[in-house]
């Protein structure tokens, strides 16, 4: 599946939005202070919500304030319902509203050092326009290829953060295979080695 640039950019942008959301990480060692409902927020307050912005390099992201950090967690929860979505129809509907929003002006863009792409965002759009249209276009992408499935949450009993499957034969089941997915084959190896010393 060929995936532009920009494409795999907003795709990347959206899973690390969806999983900020307290339900998509366990907690390591149980509850305690400042986590909700056990777990951590990832966009708890306003400097996360500027560190998530520079981690993606969002540009023209300006003073955030709390109405900022309201509509962006908004907008992670009705991505994550794109991710829950349990068909193409749905997830499409889903996508729409979000893209409509949010006042869609595609442009073609040059800057930061990155060859021409589409923003699909105004320039004077808020933090959370800019994501529903950009990540909103990029799940489109993905939906008119034919390729909803791709969309998908970790398999890990423990798990349930959100991932894109960008693997040939749309095979992958968890979202790091070295963390989730070793952990499990580990732990399925040492139980067939306990039952076959019983």
């Amino acid at each position: 599946m060929l995936i532009p640039h920009d494409t795999r950019i907003a795709l990347d942008t959206v899973v690390d939005l969806v999983n900020t959301a307290p339900e998509s990480e366990p907690p390591e060692n149980g509850p305690t202070d400042g986590l909700v409902d056990g777990l951590e927020d990832g966009l708890a307050d306003i400097p996360a919500l500027y560190a998530f912005a520079g981690r993606h390099h969002i540009s023209g992201v300006g003073t955030l304030g709390e109405r900022d950090l309201g509509a962006v967690r908004d907008v992670r929860g009705r991505f994550a319902e794109v991710f829950a979505a349990p068909d193409a129809r749905t997830a499409a509907d889903l996508v729409n509203r979000l893209v409509a929003a949010a006042g869609t002006t595609p442009q073609l863009t040059d800057h930061d050092g990155y060859d021409w792409h589409v923003h699909y965002f105004a320039p004077d759009a808020s933090l959370a326009d800019h994501l529903a249209a950009d990540c909103g276009m990029a799940l489109a992408f993905i939906i008119v290829a034919g390729e909803q499935e791709r969309l998908r949450r970790c398999e890990a009993p423990d798990c349930g953060r959100a991932f894109v499957d960008l693997s040939r034969n749309r095979s992958r089941r968890y979202c790091s295979s070295r963390t989730c997915g070793n952990r499990l084959h580990v732990a399925a190896y040492r139980a067939r080695r306990r039952e076959a010393g019983s």
